[in-house]
């Protein structure tokens, strides 16, 4: 917003889908997700149309690694008999065994014979797992371009690196940026990585969550107050614009922003200019917006329930943040990762490390299965399924048993996701989630409909079809305005814990408050 843009038209060109990197060749290769050395999770080898995996062969490297630091996967008990890999002209992969077989799983199921692996099985990622100790993904990736800095997100994927490459082509430019994404996908931190590559790097960042402004409070939250501006107004307010200008603000759930507070941010954003409520004149500011939503704007735009002049102002550039189902070959990586923060917060850092005996703590049939998982919560589930791990695998020791059993029991069972069913396969149904485990995530979670999605594996779309049409869950349609006030007092307006309390979903509260006229809930809620 530094210099004022044109609401008509994008300030930056938008390449086509996936942009320059995209139009490269895509190759088989294969990712090393599990290792007795953690730290070569991530390795990759680019094969040819007939290729062996052995002890021996490939010889893999980090992604962009030199001829230097290639190595075989080397682990003595991984047998030196290769497996046969043929790829066909149709883009499958025929995977052949040894002759003597072997403790070889393809997809969770035993390699007994040849096995035919379709195209769009190679292009989703192929878990094979290599006895108990090493597993790798067979699939389709790009060779790395040049490189570029991470900037905080985390993985190698070519989804990643087109999200970075994207974010390094549009920092240093002052156009508006709008991330698109489901939730869970670490638009937040995208944001962040923008800001950190930008001009404006020195100066502050500010993230505001627009759900959560109730529409009465938005002219006042953004742009700020004087004193005396209205009743309880003891003092200035410095508004979100103020306290970012020199730097970015971000501006999250942008998609669930109230009708009511859409003119006076766009008016902001045409303009350049702030107007604090009981001011006596408007003030310019230098702030450079960056938008995140899991909304499509453009329909909602379409049915106007979303400004379109707005939609044209947020979007002078767009990155969409990749799902994690997308980033298979992140997903061991980002794993490790995140055991690793964990397992030290536990007081078990050592536990990724293999025994005395060389026996591994994290198993590749356990492994296979998180890789192979959906992830519908995307990186923040993956986050929040580590700690479960870490947690629950406390006191156990060195045993891998134990360690399996509590990452199948708490990840797989306790999340209610299977592994996904390969593409075209109907067999591999979800658990029904029933209204006990319903309304149990839903309390576990705090009413929190985001992160209770997340947990029973749906969107949340579904979800507030389950919530709907389940009886013995209350709805906010239902609640009086004196039960809401009196809420509101225990929970000194705090919309989130009056939501639990209540036991219905923070979206539905406020919605219920504005109906109502309790935006500002007795001037707090």
């Amino acid at each position: 917003m530094g210099r004022k843009q044109p609401v008509d038209g994008t300030t930056v060109r938008q390449p086509p889908e996936g942009g320059g990197a995209e139009s490269e060749e895509r190759l088989l290769a294969l990712s090393l997700l599990l290792h007795p050395d953690t730290s070569r999770i991530g390795e990759v080898a680019f094969i040819e149309a007939r290729a062996r995996l052995s002890r021996l062969e490939p010889e893999l490297a980090p992604p962009r690694g030199t001829p230097a630091e290639r190595h075989p996967i080397g682990d003595r008990h991984v047998s030196r008999r290769p497996l046969s890999l043929k790829a066909d002209a149709a883009g499958g992969v025929t995977v052949v065994p040894a002759d003597e077989g072997g403790d070889v799983a393809v997809d969770g199921e035993a390699l007994v014979s040849q096995r035919a692996l379709t195209a769009a099985e190679v292009d989703r990622g192929v878990v094979i797992a290599l006895g108990e100790r090493v597993a790798v993904l067979l699939h389709r990736r790009r060779r790395p371009g040049a490189a570029v800095p991470d900037r905080g997100l985390f993985g190698d994927s070519d989804a990643m690196e087109r999200v970075r490459g994207e974010i390094e082509r549009v920092a240093d430019l002052d156009a508006p940026v709008l991330l698109g994404g489901e939730t869970g996908t670490g638009k937040e931190l995208a944001a962040r990585a923008i800001h950190a590559a930008s001009r404006r790097a020195a100066g502050p960042f500010v993230a505001v969550n627009l759900a959560a402004i109730p529409p009465a409070m938005a002219a006042s939250q953004l742009f700020g107050h004087v004193r005396g501006a209205f009743t309880g107004a003891s003092a200035d307010h410095d508004g979100f614009f103020d306290r970012a200008d020199g730097g970015t603000l971000f501006l999250d759930e942008v998609g669930e922003m109230p009708a009511e507070t859409q003119p006076i941010l766009l008016r902001a954003l045409d303009s350049g200019e702030i107007w604090p409520l009981g001011a006596p004149a408007c003030r310019h500011v230098d702030v450079r917006v960056v938008a995140a939503t899991d909304a499509d704007l453009a329909r909602r735009a379409a049915s106007g329930d979303f400004r379109l002049p707005l939609l044209h102002r947020l979007a002078g550039y767009v990155v969409r943040l990749p799902p994690l189902s997308q980033r298979r070959d992140d997903i061991a990586r980002l794993l490790i990762h995140f055991l690793r923060l964990e397992l030290a917060a536990v007081g078990e850092p050592d536990h990724l490390a293999p025994g005395r005996d060389g026996s591994p703590w994290l198993r590749a049939p356990a492994m296979a299965q998180l890789v192979r998982r959906d992830w519908p919560g995307n990186v923040r589930e993956l986050r929040n399924a580590a700690r479960r791990i870490a947690i629950a695998s406390r006191g156990v020791g060195r045993a891998c048993v134990e360690a399996a059993l509590a990452i199948d029991g708490v990840v797989v069972a306790g999340d209610g996701g299977a592994a996904p069913a390969p593409a075209g396969d109907g067999a591999r149904a979800r658990p029904e989630i029933t209204a006990e485990r319903l309304l149990e995530a839903l309390r576990e979670h705090g009413w929190k409909t985001g992160a209770a999605a997340a947990a029973l594996g749906v969107s949340k779309t579904t979800l507030y079809a389950l919530i709907e049409r389940t009886p013995g869950i209350r709805k906010a349609r239902d609640l009086s305005a004196e039960e809401i006030l009196a809420h509101s007092d225990a929970a000194g307006g705090d919309v989130d814990r009056m939501a639990a309390a209540l036991e219905v979903s923070r979206r539905g509260l406020v919605l219920r408050m504005r109906e109502l006229g309790l935006e500002g809930g007795r001037g707090r809620a």
